[in-house]
């Protein structure tokens, strides 16, 4: 007997299960794998201003070949675009929780949800601040050649400190527990033994991501920045006036 619904349905609806695989990998691999080496490095400011601008240094090493905006557009940002498009159309559509029935998941599923949202705006004041794409919007106030002190300038007001520490840690728990769901969805962690361990390494890998944010936030407000060049200081007083920093 043939099906009449058969070929009516939408791409989505054929294609879910691998959508759903994609979308996972997307904010594993490219995404996840970013965040942890961004905030890694973001963390040596720790050790000073000079181990900071060192990391950075080393990054736009690839500027000089040409593609490193190749690389941050189709290895990050198109990523991150399908994985938070994605990830809002899956909690509106209000598709059940493969764990639904599991204790403590239900929480888990909405602090996913609800961390993945408040990230992504997160991510999007930092582009604007941070990235030469926001520059075209009257942001993009870092300057990679005075790394520290111009990270800094961005960080000064209090309001930012902790908009940033609550982003991080969004950040830092949507990637972690979706380490540890992605594990069960992959079918590697099939049993609660191994599911446990896992949520353990996942829970003691968020602590320590979160941690090293954390310190990032603390050493760039704390930081005491020596006064730009000349030719640098007319745009760090744009930036001030631009956010907020006069009195």
């Amino acid at each position: 007997m043939v099906d009449e619904n058969a070929g009516t349905d939408s791409f989505a609806v054929r294609h879910h299960f691998l959508i759903r695989r994609l979308h996972s990998l997307a904010g594993l691999v490219p995404v996840g794998v970013f965040l942890t080496f961004h905030l890694l490095l973001n963390s040596t400011i720790v050790a000073g201003p000079d181990a900071f601008q060192f990391g950075v240094d080393q990054i736009h090493k690839i500027e000089a070949l040409g593609i490193l905006e190749l690389v941050e557009v189709f290895g990050i940002f198109v990523p991150l675009a399908f994985h938070a498009i994605l990830g809002v159309k899956i909690w509106l559509s209000g598709e059940p929780n493969a764990l639904a029935y599991r204790d403590g998941s239900n929480i888990r599923y909405t602090l996913q949800r609800l961390t993945g949202v408040a990230a992504f705006l997160f991510i999007m004041l930092h582009l604007w601040q941070m990235h030469w794409l926001g520059a075209p919007f009257g942001g993009g106030f870092f300057d990679p050649q005075y790394a520290a002190a111009s990270a800094a300038e961005v960080m000064k007001p209090t309001w930012v400190g902790l908009v940033y520490a609550v982003g991080t840690l969004c950040a830092v728990f949507h990637f972690a527990n979706g380490i540890w769901t992605s594990l069960i969805t992959w079918g590697i962690t099939v049993g609660p033994r191994s599911q446990r361990i896992a949520g353990y390494a996942c829970t003691a890998f968020g602590i320590m991501l979160g941690l090293a944010g954390l310190a990032a936030v603390r050493g760039f407000k704390t930081l005491e920045t020596e006064p730009f060049p000349a030719e640098t200081q007319a745009s760090t007083a744009v930036v001030d006036h631009e956010m907020g920093l006069t009195e």
